[in-house]
C-alpha cells in the first residue's frame, strides 16, 4: 500500500469520525478549508497536513482543566470557558446529554470539576490536553 500525502473525503471521515455530509456541507465551506492539492478518482484531495491543521484550528476544542473537587454552577462553567454556554447545560441536562448534578443544595445545581471535565470529553470535537 502506498503512503499517499493527500486524503480524499472517505478517508478523512474515516479519520475524524465525522460523515461525508459533514466534510462536505460544513467543512468544506468553512472559508479556511484548505484547497484540493489534486483529485485521485472521482474525489478532490487533500494535503493530509493541511486537513489535520484545520481540524485541530477549528473543529477540536481542548478541554479546560477544572478544579477536580471545586463545585461549579452551569455559569461558571460557562466562564471558565469550557466552550458551551450555561444554557445549553441546562438544556442538555434537560435531554438527558448532560450529567445530574453532583449538588442541588438551595436550588442551585453544581457539578464538581471532574464531573464536567468528565461529561467534555465524551462531546463531540472535545479533546483531553495531550502534547504533540
Amino acid at each position: 500500500m502506498v503512503d499517499r500525502p493527500g486524503l480524499i473525503v472517505p478517508e478523512i471521515t474515516e479519520r475524524y469520525g465525522v460523515s461525508p455530509d459533514t466534510v462536505r456541507t460544513v467543512w468544506a465551506r468553512h472559508p479556511e478549508w484548505p484547497g484540493p492539492a489534486g483529485k485521485r478518482g472521482r474525489y478532490k484531495e487533500y494535503d493530509a497536513q493541511a486537513v489535520a491543521d484545520f481540524v485541530r484550528k477549528h473543529i477540536e476544542r481542548q478541554a479546560v482543566e477544572l478544579e477536580p473537587r471545586r463545585l461549579y454552577t452551569a455559569q461558571q462553567l460557562e466562564d471558565a470557558g469550557i466552550g458551551i454556554k450555561a444554557g445549553t447545560i441546562r438544556a442538555d441536562l434537560t435531554r438527558g446529554r448532560w450529567p445530574e448534578p453532583d449538588d442541588a443544595e438551595h436550588g442551585v445545581k453544581r457539578w464538581y470539576g471532574q464531573t464536567a471535565m468528565t461529561a467534555m470529553t465524551s462531546r463531540r470535537s472535545y479533546r483531553r490536553n495531550r502534547e504533540g
